[in-house]
């Protein structure tokens, strides 16, 4: 092993180490996660392969760019300290999940699955899988669910679909999604009661809507889903039950990625302890300094991506100002007109959350047009996530399997026309009873 992916691996880890630190307000180096990772992932960039390389490079460059733009043109104050932190919560969570693989032994691999379930039920049980456990444990679900999957086959294009539709519908209704978050900050007055009443429905439709385009397109005959036996779900369901239960009593004031982030390790490591510190020392080093360095198609992509989301929004808002007002009053068709921009966007590469924080940046929202707002983003969140290429969930996909984020998009246009023309009848639907 080159002693630069030792490194890596160690700088890495240290990232984790100091997010987690930060949540009991402790902090070793300012910006110091972003420099970590960062600093692995240059030591590590020359094994990242070379489409992931490109594609990280052109976003970095890009971002760079707007920073820049956004300085030298308008003036705008950059603090340049700060600039690698982008996405650095989302990476910290993604590289405590991978310590998932620590929970068990290692003979557990090697256990036989049983006899797969196939079909439109195999299909559906990887959606509803997904979309149940995905509405608390967010990503972490996708890794659980489709590593469970990978141990009999590569992943195909029907289960990948069946992993991204899954997790991206729930950000129509969940409470503990980053969109909602998100939402829940930009509209504070938001009605909840009503989103659940429209989203969850929505987020139904889109799972038989999955389904059977799935069993239409392609043949499921051999493919194998997720079993929503008590077996399978005896992990993701006791993860789900420690996330509730750190959010609503140990640690009420983080979030839920957050509590992801040092749980599952501090879960992996006490499942080792019985065997002993030597045993469980030795599978986190081992874990350090392999797979840690593996994650570098991941990592790259979401730290370039954040540095890509830095810039644009600096240069938008150094541009525009705060005094231009985008619509002087938000209803149904200015809902549809910024939904429909945003999925474009979306499916050119930016992420949901710039359009939704650049049309929230644009708007004077009153009474019942901040629920209306809150919906137009959530949907916009679900079903741009679900066909971007540089989104959570398709970056994921793409380190961790191998699939391109395009190559999912192309996969789901289709899902995205027709789920986005059930949106627009919502937000009609959601108008009239607002």
């Amino acid at each position: 092993m080159p002693l630069r992916h030792a490194l890596a691996g160690v700088l890495i880890l240290l990232g984790l180490v100091q997010q987690i630190l930060t949540f009991t307000g402790t902090v070793l180096l300012p910006h110091g996660v972003g420099y970590a990772l960062w600093l692995a992932t240059l030591l590590l960039w020359r094994d990242i392969p070379y489409r992931t390389r490109y594609q990280a490079g052109a976003l970095a460059v890009i971002g760079l760019g707007m920073l820049l733009t956004a300085n030298w043109h308008y003036g705008a104050d950059i603090d340049w300290l700060a600039i690698a932190s982008g996405n650095t919560y989302v990476v910290a969570m993604l590289v405590g999940v991978s310590f998932i693989g620590l929970i068990g032994n290692r003979n557990d691999a090697k256990r036989p699955l049983g006899r797969p379930v196939t079909g439109k039920r195999g299909s559906a049980g990887t959606w509803l899988g997904v979309h149940l456990l995905g509405t608390i444990l967010n990503l972490s679900t996708v890794f659980m669910i489709g590593d469970r999957l990978a141990r009999r086959a590569p992943l195909t294009t029907p289960q990948l679909l069946a992993l991204n539709r899954g997790l991206s519908s729930a950000a129509l209704w969940s409470p503990f999604f980053a969109s909602m978050g998100v939402v829940m900050t930009l509209a504070p007055e938001m009605e909840y009661s009503r989103i659940l009443a429209v989203g969850l429905p929505l987020a139904l439709l889109s799972g038989l809507l999955t389904t059977l385009e799935l069993s239409r397109r392609f043949d499921l005959t051999e493919i194998a889903g997720f079993s929503l036996s008590p077996r399978s779900l005896l992990m993701p369901v006791a993860m789900a039950a420690l996330v509730m239960l750190f959010h609503f009593q140990l640690t009420p004031g983080l979030g839920i990625v957050s509590i992801i982030t040092f749980l599952l390790p501090a879960v992996a490591l006490a499942s080792n302890l019985p065997k002993g510190p030597r045993w469980t020392l030795h599978r986190v080093r081992q874990h350090t300094l392999t797979r840690l360095p593996a994650m570098r198609g991941e990592i790259a992509l979401f730290l370039s991506a954040g540095l890509l989301t830095l810039g644009l929004s600096t240069l938008v808002a150094a541009a525009t100002g705060s005094e231009w007002t985008l619509f002087a009053r938000f209803g149904s068709l200015q809902a549809i007109i910024s939904f429909l921009a945003i999925v474009a966007s979306a499916a050119v590469g930016l992420h949901p959350i710039i359009g939704v924080s650049v049309l929230a940046s644009t708007l004077e929202l009153t009474g019942h047009e901040q629920t209306l707002f809150a919906f137009t983003a959530l949907a916009s969140w679900a079903v741009g996530t679900s066909v971007g290429p540089l989104s959570g969930i398709n970056l994921s996909l793409q380190g961790r399997y191998g699939i391109s984020g395009y190559h999912m998009m192309r996969h789901n246009l289709g899902y995205a026309l027709a789920l986005s023309t059930l949106v627009v009848l919502a937000l009609l639907g959601l108008d009239a009873w607002l």
